[in-house]
């Protein structure tokens, strides 16, 4: 009997619970569909667009190597020294007599210094000279004068009549900073090839050099960079695009004028100092 009242009971409750029941399950059924909606996207979306495979070393080697092929390299060092120099770059032109009395021609190269577009070159290019010309990267031709000169160092200063509107002094840099093995690039007009550059390194610093019997140019750079006729004047590159030196001349044991592996520049400190004193 008792046992029968108590299964009485628990049939009572259920029946009193069995309307919450039914809420329960009424509110919880959209949240159910909707996981399980979601859960089917997130399936076909899988099977659509599967997870990327880990790649093989193989593969992986292969994507660098295609790249790196790819991409731009950049400018060669000499490209990027004379993409700075060029625009200062100067031909220097003359007109001397020879020693017959005939009217001659002569080539050799400067180098703007300054904002009043003076230009450094070597005194041997413009020494005697009946006319001086001289051409500016941009194309623009005049004639210039000597403002003064430095006989022991094989330097003239010149001052172009007409210059440019639009103009761009070298940067000057520090001689006393080169070492043996730095690189260089000489650039100037060899046999009248006008802004010709080559490229090579400080072969030896603090040297004597004797163009003549009657000249002794003292601490000059020694270089390899291919230097010739037409290259005096010129600036001495050093790998920064800033001038250290003037190419003066070259060293030949015969008596041919050409290039053999030496050549030598007055330090630019040296040679600045014809402009006057902290000229830039």
């Amino acid at each position: 009997m008792q046992e029968s009242d108590s299964s009485s009971k628990r049939f009572i409750r259920l029946r009193a619970s069995a309307p919450r029941l039914r809420a329960f399950a009424q509110a919880a059924l959209p949240i159910a569909i909707g996981v399980i909606i979601t859960l089917l996207v997130l399936g076909l979306w899988n099977l659509v667009n599967p997870a990327p495979q880990p790649l093989s070393q193989k593969e992986l080697d292969k994507r660098i190597a295609q790249v790196m092929a790819s991409a731009t390299p950049p400018p060669a060092l000499a490209a990027r020294v004379y993409a700075q120099i060029q625009p200062s770059l100067v031909q220097v032109e003359t007109k001397i007599l020879s020693t017959d009395g005939k009217e001659e021609g002569g080539r050799g190269a400067g180098v703007i210094i300054d904002e009043n577009a003076q230009i450094l070159t070597s005194l041997h290019v413009v020494r005697d000279a009946l006319e001086i010309h001289v051409l500016f990267m941009d194309g623009t031709r005049s004639t210039a004068q000597i403002v003064t000169t430095q006989p022991e160092n094989d330097i003239a200063l010149l001052k172009a009549d007409q210059p440019p509107s639009q103009f761009v002094p070298a940067v000057m840099g520090n001689p006393n900073a080169l070492n043996i093995g730095d690189d260089v690039f000489a650039v100037g007009s060899p046999f009248g090839l006008t802004g010709s550059e080559s490229a090579g390194i400080v072969s030896g610093l603090n040297r004597i050099y004797h163009p003549n019997k009657d000249l002794r140019l003292e601490k000059m750079i020694q270089f390899d960079a291919a230097v010739n006729p037409g290259n005096s004047g010129g600036p001495l590159v050093n790998r920064y695009g800033e001038v250290v030196g003037i190419v003066t001349g070259l060293l030949n044991p015969t008596d041919q004028n050409f290039f053999v592996g030496i050549g030598f520049a007055v330090p630019i400190d040296a040679a600045a100092a014809s402009a006057g004193p902290n000229p830039f």
